[in-house]
């Protein structure tokens, strides 16, 4: 299948420059595209990850892909979708951030063999460029009529409060410039953005276009691939939760947590999914969508999902450590966690801690420790829901007199340090004896 047809099969494609050509120029391999990354933060987020696919795609396509840093542009900071002045960050963030966001790529790109993926950093090139250099032999082609007139600069100028400085509305020159530099000394043809970047890259294109005037007529210039800004089928942003984004390393989201997200997403986004965030190729992935049509109950399209995602950033061995940690939960066998996973799926639950040596007292019965919990609010609630068969101890369900008369012991302990208290099916409680 021809890359472009991929993309649009899988609804990545939203706009392409250079028409007919664009398609007859990706018909040879080993042509060259880039993809810039904002370093505004010091990792990335489900929301990055796309540009990255892209760029993968563009790879097993038999092609070469850039991965350019912001090194010098995220100084400035780009206007693109923000209706507000950004904070400038200082250098040493920048190259902080920097060096964050370089673990994420190695788990999507190929960096050996013959289309190895590159990285580069803008701030190479940009910092050594004079201020008098960029208004005479850049600045000139550009027409300030039409800078005013992208989305970017044109919601900020009729913002009277906020307005733009002419530091992010220089923005457009320094991304435009980074095509330029790149087509003159890497030979990069295309650069491949999300939609909101679209006239950004025309102005790298156009740059081009002037800056070789006098090159072959027949030379291909540039042209620019991009994909929609991709969203829940609620418009929600990808990766957005109550509990905050979704990371693409496991400092910042567990992969119980990752894959958690995964498995949760709703029937209508299921397959759509499939298509936008795995390399599951359109066989495979049409089976899975019937196999979810004749039985919705059993999640086909959200299991295939989470295992495929959680693989691509935290390995095979993480996925099955979910499936058996979601197993485990399910059927109540929590004591056969190990201690990481068991931290990782009680990590948001609530929890307090208490002291080890009342452990076996009778300050440890269930009566009297239930009420110190969020899982009920009395003594008398406590000897109800025990007497019931409401509450259970590390997934063991309690129930009688039996359960009334309770008391926790060291032999309890999971890990030596975690006794968990479940009421009902999904009120959990995590204990913590220190």
């Amino acid at each position: 299948m021809h890359l472009l047809d991929e993309l649009q099969w899988r609804g990545l494609l939203h706009q392409t420059t250079g028409g007919d050509e664009l398609r007859t120029h990706l018909e040879t391999g080993g042509r060259v595209a880039y993809c810039g990354f904002d370093p505004t933060k010091d990792a990335l987020t489900i929301g990055n990850y796309m540009p990255i696919k892209m760029l993968r795609h563009w790879q097993l396509a038999g092609h070469k892909p850039i991965v350019l840093m912001g090194g010098g542009t995220g100084l400035i900071g780009d206007p693109s979708g923000k209706d507000a002045e950004r904070q400038l960050l200082s250098k040493e963030q920048v190259a902080k951030n920097i060096e964050g966001q370089l673990r994420c790529f190695s788990k999507v790109l190929d960096f050996e063999g013959e289309n190895a993926a590159i990285i580069v950093n803008n701030a190479d090139w940009l910092c050594e460029l004079g201020f008098l250099d960029v208004l005479r032999d850049v600045g000139k082609y550009f027409s300030v009529n039409e800078m005013i007139k992208k989305d970017s600069v044109k919601d900020r100028l009729n913002n009277r409060e906020q307005g733009i400085s002419y530091t992010e509305f220089s923005y457009m020159i320094l991304q435009a410039y980074d095509f330029l530099h790149l087509r003159r000394t890497m030979n990069c043809t295309i650069q491949i953005a999300g939609s909101d970047q679209y006239g950004n890259i025309v102005s790298g294109i156009d740059l081009i276009r002037r800056d070789m005037l006098d090159a072959d007529k027949d030379q291909f210039r540039g042209a620019g691939i991009t994909n929609p800004l991709v969203t829940a089928s609620d418009g929600s942003k990808i990766g957005k939760t109550e509990k905050g984004a979704i990371w693409l390393t496991e400092d910042r989201t567990s992969p119980y947590s990752f894959h958690q997200y995964w498995l949760n997403v709703p029937d209508e986004d299921a397959v759509k999914f499939l298509k936008w965030f795995t390399f599951l190729d359109q066989s495979t992935i049409e089976a899975i969508e019937e196999e979810h049509a004749s039985a919705p109950h059993q999640r086909a399209s959200q299991h295939a999902l989470a295992d495929a995602m959680t693989e691509i950033f935290h390995g095979s061995e993480n996925v099955t450590k979910c499936n058996e940690a979601a197993k485990a939960l399910f059927g109540g066998d929590i004591a056969s966690l190990d201690a990481q996973m068991l931290g990782e799926v009680f990590a948001e639950v609530p929890a307090g801690e208490f002291s080890k040596t009342s452990l076996g007292t009778e300050a440890t019965s269930l009566v009297e420790l239930l009420p110190q919990t969020d899982l009920c609010n009395s003594k008398r609630e406590a000897r109800e829901f025990l007497k019931n068969g409401s509450v259970s101890v590390n997934g063991e369900k309690l129930h009688g007199d039996e359960a009334v008369d309770r008391m926790l012991t060291s032999e309890d302990l999971l890990h030596g340090t975690t006794i968990l208290l479940r009421r009902g099916k999904k009120s959990w409680y995590a204990s913590n004896w220190v």
